[in-house]
């Protein structure tokens, strides 16, 4: 299963990105812990350990690729892939996610990212 959403969040596409990609940035945006890295191949966790994956692309300021799962994920699932989009426009950054490979029982992420992303990202950036 797959979906993509997008949303606008109040700040260049710069301060999206470096956040995104900081374990310091990360924790502060979402409000749960996360141990991330700004680089390819490296390893990261999100939401005190829920989420967990790879950086598999990343294009400074522009695109996220990463391998992704939760806890929720049985073993024998492979990992989804996600890709974060981001695009400037007046000073405002307009966010494409695509969340592909999911299992079968996945619907719920969908909710999840705007409840524990998107909610958190527009307050964390607007003040």
């Amino acid at each position: 299963m797959e979906f993509t959403l997008k949303t606008v969040i109040p700040a260049t596409a710069e301060k999206i990105y470096k956040t995104w990609l900081s374990s310091e940035g990360h924790t502060k945006m979402t409000g749960a812990t996360a141990i991330v890295s700004d680089r390819v191949g490296e390893k990261f966790t999100a939401w005190d350990g829920y989420i967990e994956g790879v950086n598999i692309e990343l294009e400074t300021n522009k695109r996220i690729s990463q391998s992704w799962r939760t806890s929720q994920f049985e073993d024998e699932e492979q990992d989804s892939q996600l890709e974060i989009v981001l695009k400037e426009v007046k000073g405002q950054t307009e966010i494409t996610l695509a969340h592909s490979k999911l299992p079968e029982s996945g619907a719920h992420y969908q909710k999840g990212w705007d409840d524990h992303y998107f909610q958190p990202m527009k307050d964390y950036f607007s003040t």
